[in-house]
């Protein structure tokens, strides 16, 4: 592999990085369930590299040197250290993981090694699966409560499907809590930081009775928001959330052990602000109007609202696992049935003015159940085996809503700055007087998708002779959805296709009949009656030089919806997979082992919830100009069910199908530890889901690959000091994808993942004599080299515009956060922290404007935030 100077400087700086004092990956020892750190009044003594790790990436506990998986851990003691309270910090400390959030405190996506989507379409199920405590959490919205009582968190980079089953095409987050004790314990926490930021938490646990215990823990975290709403006096961009959860172990020392959890999360929180980046040719129609905004001055932390942003999430449920010892065997049931309920309204043309709001009424009920049953044989043999099923029903209501100031907007709009347009319109084609972009409701949809899925999994692991272990992995799944789109596009202009109108206008005058009685029986019997006279009619009526209507096609950009379930569109897919991972793991010495993999993974079909679903190219064509009349035939046309302006799309998306190689070693030396993967990772069919302006264009591209390498390290050069120091390069490429939104993008480098990701960390614990009292410093540098930050953009006019004005934006993310602790022997920490001490801002997304061609808005990083905290462990 030949590396340019960038590259190499790379390197360097990430071997300086194991050298100096600047962090690194959080690959710190976790808490484990009989020994939880903090349950005890003790200081946590300094993570050692000697110390073993275990996890449960392979649904087997065992040590992360002796996994054969791709994995990175970060412990509860990490988690409090760096100050990070959600999943969407978590990237600081793990490099394959990118997390970012979008328009709303629930549209949260995750992505592994540049794979990944799903957070701003219901129907769409992320590619990363969520586990926390075994339970898999299908919708991002549900994963994103502060994370409070953790033992660990595992993030398994590369497909998961053989034993994680449901969407794990990209990789796996796994977060495990620490489970109750039978040693009376807790503690007790309060947090205050800029912007007013208050965190709370709370946790005590201890013994019933000999065989029971239980736990309880609660968090509080209210802050300020960091944006300023100039016109309404008020701030966005908040934190406004708490949970609450409980409970239950039963263990008596025989063979059955049970755990039973149940827990409440709200989020009621006004987020999040997208600011202009380019103002485009509707700008001054908007200043004609009365609105304003902050144009091209995403930084400025100032906006203009006609409304705020209102998010409101609650996400709450229970479990239940049982585990039973039968000798060598030890079956495992998980069960859990969880709600969610999602509530956002937000003003989507980001301006003062009262032009256009959104919407959104999100329920989703989810049950799960996984059975397994796994060995320990002390023979050659091992194996796992279990089923998983999983229930969901899914409930949208959402819609667009005009304001007053939509009328005059679109108005001088169709007009190119001069009013009346809209009147003569309306004078022309016979509707009421203020009809066209009136004040209410624009569009109304009511969508569902109801989800069965189950799957049979398991491993055989086989050691012809100690130090080689040899591994094979199936999963087989079927999957079925079913769902039904509904809506009503309440404009009159958007319900008349302009070429059709003007073809039965001009036949009912050759006729001599009023217009409202030319039918498709009246059209077709006048076309074979009169050909060259309909023929010369259709090439007036689809030419914009003799039909001045054409111009206004822009302004219908809500056209109505053909329902689904239909005639010739079921509403429904099925799916079915056989995955499979083939692993052969050797120890080459005590201290060090390698591995290499072939692995495939499966995500099935998703869904198009939005209102840009629309039909296969296969199931409709439309005429020139979306028009009826003159579309050539196809099973809709036949069928009698086009609507005007019916375009196509994708109603869904087929499955995406994972595979990928890879090697890997792993080392456990006295003060060093060290994991490091290569691997050549590819997605075929990977579920593309890009914003239009109104709602997502969902397709298959035809294969994504990334190659790459992923290395993090522990280095403990003395007891008190210990560096983290994690790498991961990614070399991305669209290696077909002919149908893409932007058209062509086969050859390209998909936008948003880095080339390098670096995350280092230094940790020094000072210890006063021997009092049991310490200063423990942390420092952590985040890197992600620079970027272009999407594909393209699909308002200026052609593909080729749209991706060179996207080549113009790009990030690079350089991020260092810091904190110091006084950690007394009798249980008091105090301390203090900064995060993104330097105060660079980025733009973590930039997506077109809402019906206005030409106009970028951005989502910008959050500013510093620093602040104290006290906490107490008894």
């Amino acid at each position: 592999m030949r590396f340019s100077a960038s590259v190499r400087s790379a390197l360097f700086a990430g071997v300086a990085g194991v050298a100096l004092p600047v962090s690194a990956f959080a690959q710190e020892a976790p808490e484990t369930a009989a020994d939880p750190a903090g349950e005890t009044g003790e200081v946590a003594a300094p993570m050692s590299a000697g110390e073993p790790i275990v996890v449960t990436a392979t649904k087997r506990e065992m040590t992360l040197q002796e996994t054969p998986v791709s994995v990175s851990v970060t412990s509860g003691e990490t988690l409090e250290r760096a100050e990070i309270r959600d999943l969407i910090d978590l990237q600081t400390v793990a490099p394959s993981l990118r997390v970012s959030q979008l328009q709303s405190s629930a549209n949260t996506t995750f992505i592994i090694r540049g794979f990944g989507n799903g957070a701003n379409n219901a129907g769409i199920e992320p590619s990363v699966g969520v586990f926390i405590d075994g339970v898999f959490r299908s919708r991002s919205a549900g994963q994103i409560a502060d994370i409070a009582n953790v033992s660990r968190v595992e993030v398994l980079r590369g497909p998961q499907s053989t034993l994680f089953g449901k969407n794990a095409s990209a990789g796996v987050i796994s977060v495990v809590t620490r489970a109750p004790q039978f040693d009376f314990g807790g503690s007790v926490s309060a947090t205050y930081g800029n912007f007013d930021q208050i965190v709370l938490k709370g946790d005590i646990t201890g013994p019933i009775s000999d065989s029971i215990a239980f736990s309880l823990d609660g968090s509080l975290n209210k802050r300020d928001g960091y944006v300023d709403v100039v016109n309404l006096d008020e701030k966005i961009n908040e934190r406004d959330r708490y949970s609450v959860r409980g409970q239950l172990l039963f263990e008596n020392g025989g063979p059955l052990r049970i755990r039973a959890i149940g827990d409440y999360a709200k989020i009621d929180e006004l987020c999040c602000f997208a600011g202009n980046v380019v103002a485009g040719p509707t700008v001054p129609l908007l200043f004609a109007v009365g609105g304003q905004i902050d144009p091209e001055n995403l930084f400025s932390d100032r906006t203009y609202l006609n409304t705020l942003p209102v998010n409101e999430i609650e996400n709450y449920g229970g479990s239940l696992q049982a585990d039973l010892e039968l000798g060598a065997l030890t079956l495992t049931s998980i069960t859990a049935y969880r709600e969610l309920r999602s509530l956002s309204q937000q003003d989507v043309d980001f301006s003062s003015a009262d032009v256009v709001s959104e919407m959104r009424d999100q329920a989703y009920d989810t049950f799960t159940q996984e059975f397994r049953i796994a060995s320990d044989f002390d023979g050659p043999v091992n194996f796992l085996l279990g089923a998983f099923y999983f229930n969901e029903q899914v409930e949208q209501h959402s819609g667009l809503s005009n304001g007053p100031d939509a009328r005059p907007f679109f108005d001088l709009l169709a007009g190119s700055g001069t009013p009346g347009t809209l009147g003569f319109v309306e004078s022309q084609l016979g509707f009421t007087q203020g009809s066209i972009f009136a004040e209410g409701p624009s569009t109304r949809e009511y969508f569902t998708l109801d989800n069965e899925a189950w799957s049979i999994f398991g491993t055989v692991d086989f050691e012809p002779f100690d130090g080689l272990t040899l591994t094979a992995g199936f999963n087989y799944t079927k999957d079925k959805k079913d769902f039904t789109l509904e809506q009503d596009s309440l404009d009159p202009l958007a319900n008349v296709n302009l070429v059709d109108v003007v073809i039965v206008g001009q036949i009912a005058n050759a006729l001599g009949v009023p217009p409202g009685s030319v039918d498709g029986a009246t059209i077709a019997a006048f076309q074979q009656a009169n050909p060259a006279a309909f023929q010369a009619i259709a090439a007036g009526a689809s030419n914009p030089a003799t039909n001045p209507l054409l111009a206004l096609q822009p302004l219908q950009f809500l056209p109505p919806f053909l329902d689904v379930p239909n005639a010739v569109e079921p509403g429904r897919t099925r799916d079915d997979d056989f995955s499979y991972t083939l692993r052969a793991a050797f120890d080459v010495t005590d201290r060090l082992n390698a591995y290499v993999t072939y692995a495939t993974g499966f995500k099935a079909s998703s869904v198009n919830l939005s209102r840009d679903s629309r039909p296969l190219p296969a199931d409709y064509t439309p005429g020139p100009y979306g028009s009826t009349i003159l579309a050539p035939s196809s099973p809709i046309r036949d069928a009698g069910l086009a609507v005007p302006n019916l375009t196509t799309g994708t109603r869904f998306a087929g499955p995406e199908e994972a595979e990928v190689y890879e090697i890997g070693l792993k080392g456990d030396f006295p003060g060093l530890r060290f994991n490091m993967a290569l691997f050549d990772q590819t997605l075929e069919g990977f579920q593309s889901n890009v914003f239009t302006g109104t709602g997502f264009a969902l397709a298959n591209a035809g294969e994504q690959s990334t190659r790459g390498f992923e290395f993090d390290s522990m280095i403990q050069p003395a007891d008190p000091l210990v560096f983290t120091f994690a790498l991961t390069y990614l070399d991305p490429k669209y290696d077909s994808f002919p149908n893409s939104t932007l058209g062509d993008l086969s050859g390209a480098r998909p936008a948003g993942i880095p080339e390098w990701t670096l995350a280092t960390s230094a940790t020094y614990t000072h210890e006063f004599g021997v009092s049991g009292n310490a200063l423990i410093g942390r420092l952590d540098y985040y890197h992600e080299s620079n970027t272009q930050i999407t594909d393209g953009l699909t308002g200026f006019g052609s593909n080729e515009a749209g991706i060179a004005m996207a080549r113009l934006f790009r990030r690079e993310v350089n991020q260092v956060n810091a904190s110091l602790t006084l950690a007394l022997d009798m249980g008091l920490e105090i301390s203090g922290f900064v995060r993104n001490l330097t105060n660079q801002r980025y733009m973590t997304q930039i997506f077109d404007g809402v019906a206005q061609a030409g106009t970028v808005s951005g989502y910008p990083n959050q500013p510093r935030t620093y602040g104290g905290t006290v906490r107490f462990k008894f």
